[in-house]
């Protein structure tokens, strides 16, 4: 039996154990049962071909940890691997228990599917509640990373809903199953769209899930390939379930006026572009700056923070942040930006820094 056929089976039979049981396989029962699966043979169960694609709704996720690439760089490999190892351990058994089906882990980045390879007709449900308990899940692991002295992680998550292609590609040698379309594609753009902590969903998903959950307003984005923008919402609670997404107690923190030069790139599909700019941060919390600029900044795009905290004499570097928001300014622009990758090191000055403003002004 190929890989990706094993896969397949495995995943339904972890659906089916989760479902009876309330809980899915041990990785070691896991391990175990894939070993047999491999063991059986493939002539019994044709391989899927690619005239045997079939058209069908699917509910996909895409969660990716935010900033993880700093972090790996700046620790050693067997910290990155502590870290990360027991945070996918985690987010699978979340997933197995709301019978998802995990299409691919893509280094930091998960793709899950629900309704394929199986259709239920509460797969969006699944699927946000899914989103909500990883969000609990990352909160709970920057508990034990805190104890540990490790970086705290922050997950992004996006989902859609909408018609794709669900079948497996390769050949005899290599084949996996997975979907094509439009609709994933737009996963993707939404799960960049997210900030840290956050469960974004699509128009399309949430006319099948307004009445389970709570939503904010809509926020309409430009995506590329889209002639129109794409309306967005944020997954704030499921009242029914009492589950509410923990990213709202995250970003709380005291916010102090400042006038701190800064210096800051953009990024493009991750990469930093070499052209710098000069701005001035106007006010500053633990989880982002108020910026005033010369240029205007699209919503949502991601830059590079470099500017120095004179209270504390450190220099701020390898920081990265989002555009959240658009300040009105008659002479110039200003956004409110979160970050979304600080060091430890710079997240402790960034916040004694903040204190320090805080007790001079009470004084």
């Amino acid at each position: 039996m190929k890989a990706a056929a094993v896969r397949q089976l495995l995943q339904r039979i972890q659906s089916v154990v989760a479902r009876d049981t309330g809980r899915p396989l041990s990785l070691a029962g896991e391990a175990e049962l894939e070993a047999l699966l491999r063991d059986t043979d493939d002539r019994s169960r044709p391989l899927l071909l690619e005239q045997d694609f079939l058209h069908q709704e699917v509910t996909i996720l895409l969660a990716d940890l935010r900033g993880f690439t700093a972090i790996a760089a700046g620790h050693p490999a067997e910290t990155v691997i502590r870290m990360l190892n027991p945070c996918l351990i985690k987010m699978s058994e979340i997933i197995y228990r709301h019978q998802g089906s995990i299409d691919k882990f893509m280094g930091d980045s998960i793709m899950v599917l629900f309704g394929a390879p199986v259709s239920r007709a509460d797969d969006v449900q699944r699927a946000i509640v899914c989103a909500v308990e990883m969000q609990q899940a990352m909160s709970a692991l920057n508990l034990v990373h805190r104890d540990e002295g490790l970086p705290e992680l922050y997950m992004g998550i996006g989902i859609n809903t909408g018609d794709v292609l669900a079948g497996t590609l390769g050949s005899e040698h290599y084949s996996e199953y997975t979907v094509i379309g439009d609709e994933v594609n737009l996963a993707s753009r939404i799960e960049a769209f997210s900030l840290r902590g956050q469960v974004l969903i699509s128009q399309n998903t949430y006319e099948r899930c307004k009445d389970f959950v709570e939503a904010g307003p809509p926020m309409d984005i430009h995506v590329k390939g889209k002639p129109q923008p794409v309306s967005l919402r944020e997954v704030l609670a499921i009242p029914p379930l009492h589950l509410k997404v923990p990213r709202q107690e995250i970003r709380r923190s005291h916010r102090v006026e400042v006038k701190l030069p800064f210096r800051y790139q953009m990024i493009d599909a991750g990469i930093v572009l070499p052209e710098s700019f000069n701005g001035v941060i106007r006010d500053i919390g633990y989880q982002g700056v108020l910026i005033e600029v010369d240029h205007p900044l699209p919503l949502y795009s991601e830059l590079k923070l470099d500017f120095d905290l004179p209270l504390v004499d450190y220099p701020v570097k390898e920081t990265y942040a989002k555009v959240v928001s658009r300040k009105h300014d008659r002479e110039r622009y200003r956004f409110g930006v979160e970050f979304t990758s600080v060091g430890a090191e710079a997240n402790m000055k960034i916040q004694l820094f903040v204190q320090l403003l805080i007790f001079t002004d009470l004084n």
